[in-house]
Formats: structure tokens, C-alpha cells, sequence
């Protein structure tokens, strides 16, 4: 399949106006001494609207259409759903952070999510203009409105475009960010298990 085949969510149709985002693009290349009419350019702006389209899709999205519950009656022990990839855009620059997503979390009276639903609401959070230290946060407030557990934690660990193409230049470096909620934050030994699960899980 041609990945530049991307279409919009027809629902979105009326949300994301891809002439206005093509019309930039041409004036962006313009302004930096390009000529948009180039063979080689000619299609970039559609090209481009397009991509905006899908990775700024998170805006315009339902999050509650990622958020399927279940009821598992005795599950009260830990969930690690670890390794999500993740690929967003630095609101700051609009170049893109990407990295692996770690969620722990401790069920409430058996009130469990999909693990894929897991994976999807990181994917929709991710795809807007975000800051890592944000999206970390919102992931962590989704899962506790969704299901209310006893602990959540999430751990974000990305490489951002923004400090290794540009900048300092520092390839390879990493930026970690984490969000504890209920007993993953207000006790000390149910955050230090939490960690230890997600820090297993990384050095494996």
C-alpha cells in the first residue's frame, strides 16, 4: 500500500481543511527560497496535508471510542502493558519525539481494560501537538477515569527530533517521564513494585 494513500476519517472531513495545509506548505517553501512548482515538489503539499492529517488525528478523535472495560472478578494484581511505540510532534517545533510507552496498573473490583484499547489510547494522545511531560500525564488520567484503579503508573521514554537534528544535536539521547496515580503515588512500596516491573521490562 502507498502510505501517501492516507485519507482522513470521513468523520473528520469537515474538521481538517487540507487546502489550507497545502497552501502553507507552498508558502513555507517559498519562504525559504524553494520553488514549489519543481517536479520533485509539485505534489509535496498534498503530500504533506495528508500526513498532518493522520499525525495530528488524536485532535479531532473520541477518546471514549478507544476505552473498552471489562469486569474480571479477583483481578487485583498488577498490569504491566509495556513497549507501546509511540509517535507524536513537539508542539514547540513541530518535529517528532517517538519512543516506547510502559502502563502499570492495579485493577479495581476486577475493572480491567482491553490491552489493545491500552496501546490505542496511547496512539490517539499522541497524535497532536503534545509535550512528552502532557502526554504522560493524560494517558495516566484516561486509564484512572476509565476504570478508576488502584494505582496507575505510566513511564514515557522518546527521543525528540527537536534536540538531535537541530540544536544540541545529541543523538540517542533519551527524555523519561512518569505519572503516578492513586497507591503508585501515595505509597511508596506499591510505586517502588510499579518501577521495578517497568525497569524489568526494559533491561529484558
Amino acid at each position: 500500500m502507498n502510505t501517501d494513500e492516507f485519507q482522513p476519517d470521513p468523520e473528520l472531513k469537515d474538521t481538517i481543511d487540507l487546502p489550507r495545509i497545502e497552501n502553507a506548505v507552498r508558502e513555507i517553501l517559498l519562504a525559504v527560497g524553494e520553488d514549489p512548482e519543481r517536479p520533485g515538489l509539485v505534489e509535496t503539499p498534498s503530500r504533506v496535508a495528508r500526513m498532518y492529517a493522520e499525525v495530528f488525528s488524536g485532535l479531532h478523535r473520541d477518546i471514549q471510542k478507544d476505552i473498552k472495560v471489562f469486569e474480571e472478578k479477583g483481578n487485583d494484581e498488577m498490569i504491566l502493558i509495556g513497549d507501546i511505540a509511540f509517535y507524536s510532534m513537539c508542539e514547540h517545533h513541530l518535529l517528532p519525539f517517538h519512543g516506547k510507552a510502559h502502563v502499570v496498573y492495579i485493577p479495581r473490583k476486577g475493572r480491567i481494560l482491553g490491552l489493545s484499547k491500552v496501546a490505542r489510547i496511547v496512539d490517539t494522545l499522541s497524535k497532536k501537538p503534545q509535550l512528552q511531560e502532557r502526554l504522560t500525564s493524560e494517558i495516566a488520567d484516561t486509564i484512572l477515569a476509565a476504570v478508576d484503579p488502584l494505582s496507575v503508573c505510566v513511564v514515557l521514554e522518546a527521543e525528540h527530533l527537536c534536540m538531535t537534528m537541530r540544536g544540541i544535536r545529541k543523538p540517542g539521547s533519551k527524555t523519561v517521564t512518569s505519572a503516578m496515580r492513586g497507591g503508585c503515588r501515595s505509597d511508596a512500596r506499591t510505586r517502588a513494585e510499579a518501577l521495578s516491573l517497568i525497569n524489568r521490562r526494559r533491561t529484558d
